[in-house]
């Protein structure tokens, strides 16, 4: 039998702890921030947005991937606000997003019912986003894709295009880059679909994808939303040719935010581009609750920023 009067015990006093009372929900405060706990990932979001804050004042690169849900869920006139706020210097997007903005901007709404579509094969047919976007990527100036759907928006006839992710991006001098791949996007089932054009477009918003990623600096931030394969893998591809020309791009942050623990997003930018200096977050959650929460945070709480 073991005999538990022999089990040395210590005081709770001199004990190590990790979660201490006042770092506790205020829950009587107005503040938002005080209410987060400041305790786990609540701590973790309190320092992202201290980070974010400190690389807006230096105007250090602050570059947002964000996958196309976080445009069709509504999040758009947030994304555009941090623009006007220059908490976003660089917005990446994957090849659907570009395609719900525009029809945001045309007809102020998206998202087909893809369950009932896949049927008959009516899926990604809308006559007018296959030929209003195929007409942009086929045209023969050398714009990327992503100042090339902004533009267009920015100066053509939209009617809703103050909600355009790209088209504010244009207007708020922000980079703004759209990185496709073939076989995922409904406007390549048009009969007006060019791969090679689109292929060299989007490979020029690659090269401005290293460009940004060769500047990152320790005050620098990278955050993916939404994106669970293609922007972290162009990410990480981008990082590591900026790295092999002997661009100084370590020490910076990084955070995903997603719905669930990806292996991309978490190897490809939380961990393996800080392993050697900075520091990687990753947030779980709904992009419709986690963005507007980080948006209240750094927007309309806590210290004003010097201009």
């Amino acid at each position: 039998m073991i005999d538990f009067t022999k089990v040395k015990l210590s005081s709770l006093k001199s004990r190590k702890n990790k979660v201490f009372s006042k770092d506790f929900s205020l829950p009587d405060s107005d503040s938002l921030g005080e209410m987060i706990p400041g305790i786990l990932a609540g701590k973790d979001l309190k320092e992202l947005k201290e980070v974010l804050r400190r690389a807006r004042k230096a105007k250090s690169p602050i570059l947002w991937m964000v996958g196309a849900h976080v445009v069709k869920c509504g999040l758009g006139p947030l994304l555009i606000r941090l623009m006007e706020e220059r908490y976003i210097t660089h917005l990446a997007t994957n090849g659907a997003a570009p395609i719900h903005d525009l029809e945001i901007a045309l007809i102020g709404e998206t998202s087909e019912d893809v369950e009932s579509g896949i049927r008959d094969g009516s899926f990604g047919m809308a006559k007018e986003t296959g030929e209003i976007i195929n007409q942009l990527i086929n045209s023969h100036h050398e714009r990327g894709l992503g100042e090339s759907f902004g533009k267009a928006i920015l100066e053509g006839h939209f009617p809703h295009k103050s909600q355009s992710v790209f088209a504010q991006a244009i207007r708020n001098n922000v980079t703004v880059t759209v990185h496709s791949a073939i076989g995922t996007e409904i406007i390549q089932m048009h009969p007006s679909y060019d791969c090679a054009q689109q292929s060299r477009k989007t490979y020029a918003d690659f090269q401005k994808m290293i460009e940004t990623v060769g500047s990152l600096n320790d005050k620098s931030v990278v955050l993916n939303i939404g994106s669970g394969v293609i922007l972290p893998e162009v990410f990480l591809r981008s990082l590591n040719i900026s790295r092999n020309l002997g661009m100084k791009a370590f020490g910076f942050t990084t955070a995903v935010f997603d719905m669930e623990r990806l292996f991309r997003p978490y190897e490809n930018v939380k961990h393996r581009p800080t392993q050697d200096g900075g520091k990687g977050f990753y947030f779980v959650g709904q992009h419709e609750l986690m963005i507007p929460l980080l948006y209240w945070l750094l927007l309309r709480e806590g210290e004003q920023i010097d201009e």
